[in-house]
């Protein structure tokens, strides 16, 4: 797997198309970034984030953060910095 692991999809919500990940490294907006679960694969650029609904532009090791999201997403998927 290419990149470092940074996180893991906490919740999902379709109507907005947002999932919440529990980061287990730093992120911030501008990085790129890949959700892996099954066998899907979505790799993305972080345009925006939010902590608390609260737009951010980095979050640290042990944050929850939200993040839109192009395709749906489930729950433990894995997130990887590329």
């Amino acid at each position: 797997m290419e990149g470092q692991l940074i996180g893991q999809v906490i919740d999902y919500f379709k109507h907005v198309k947002a999932a919440a990940i529990k980061l287990s490294a730093p992120l911030k907006v501008g990085d790129k970034i890949k959700l892996v679960g099954g066998e899907k694969q979505i790799e993305m650029t972080v345009t925006e984030m939010q902590i608390n609904r609260k737009p951010v532009k980095e979050a640290k090791k042990g944050d929850d953060v939200g993040i839109l999201v192009p395709e749906d997403v489930h729950k433990n998927y894995r997130v990887y910095k590329l």
